[in-house]
């Protein structure tokens, strides 16, 4: 809502209307809100420079990603190499840029799949209520009592690792918050008046769900869905270190950290290991800090 300068009187409001201050929009309001959480623009900065990066790995590094020279293997960082070679002698900033191609891919294809399945589900959950919500939220309930990380491990053996295998597990395993947090939005919002009168009128039960509940609830499932990429980008990571996860010679950050555990190497060339664990743990942190600076950002209840 607009207010006027108090200092300002009526006679000169209508003299100049220029001095009425102007109201902001929802756009303006969101980024100066998201602003202030000084974590979070430095997180989204990150990021961006860690997906450009990786973008254009190809243009940006010299080397390819698998290309082995034995003759510098465990080099240390020089003006060749910026933050060394591994043990085969392949470029660590090539393959950490590579890398970050899967592990986003993986992370970013895995929560949409994880938003498709917990949406609809929460939605259809919370918007009937009844039956339906009984039977989908004990659905829930079960898949949360199965423990993810063996869950994970267990589909992951049966199934060659791919990356579109991994996409397809995460997805599997990673939509339960998302349906319980969709259906608690759904509850709240389906006794609105504009879903009453939406409802008056004939409109069927999909364009409500989908026109018009769905848009109010998205600033939450915005913000889950940013928590979750750093979720899943650690559950690769632990897959991929374990040694199922994408396989050499297709680099990720967690099989360069699973390649890098030699004990000879952790102390012969400390640099291997540290470069992707940092990498990892920076871009988590990235992740929340963006989350947290979302929420806030996104809350109307949220002190201007």
């Amino acid at each position: 809502m607009s207010q006027t300068n108090p200092e300002i009187s009526q006679s000169e409001l209508e003299l100049n209307p220029n001095l009425k201050a102007k109201p902001e929009t929802l756009s303006k309001i969101f980024l100066r809100k998201f602003m202030k959480n000084k974590l979070a623009v430095v997180g989204a900065v990150f990021l961006i420079l860690v997906i450009v990066a990786s973008t254009l790995a190809s243009f940006i590094s010299p080397y390819s990603f698998d290309q082995v020279n034995l003759m510098h293997k465990l080099h240390p960082p020089s003006a060749d190499y910026w933050l060394g070679t591994d043990r085969y002698g392949r470029d660590i900033f090539t393959r950490l840029l590579y890398g970050g191609q899967i592990s986003l891919m993986v992370a970013f294809g895995s929560v949409i799949g994880a938003l498709i399945i917990g949406v609809s589900i929460g939605a259809l959950a919370g918007y009937f209520g009844g039956i339906i919500d009984a039977i989908l939220m004990r659905l829930v309930d079960i898949v949360i009592s199965i423990p993810s990380i063996f869950l994970l491990i267990t589909i992951v053996t049966i199934f060659k690792p791919s990356i579109s295998n991994l996409i397809i597990v995460f997805a599997l395993t990673s939509w339960t918050s998302t349906a319980r947090l969709v259906r608690g939005e759904f509850l709240s919002l389906r006794s609105r008046e504009f879903v009453l009168a939406s409802k008056t009128i004939g409109t069927k039960s999909h364009r409500i769900i989908f026109g018009h509940i769905l848009p109010n609830a998205m600033g939450p499932i915005i913000v889950a869905a940013t928590l979750l990429v750093g979720s899943v980008i650690l559950a690769e990571a632990g897959l991929s270190y374990l040694g199922l996860g994408i396989q050499p010679p297709f680099a990720s950050w967690g099989n360069m950290l699973q390649d890098a555990q030699n004990y000879t190497v952790m102390l012969t060339a400390p640099w291997y290991p540290i470069f992707p664990g940092l990498l990892i743990l920076l871009t988590v942190l990235s992740f929340n800090f963006v989350g947290d600076g979302l929420r806030d950002a996104l809350d109307p209840k949220s002190i201007e």
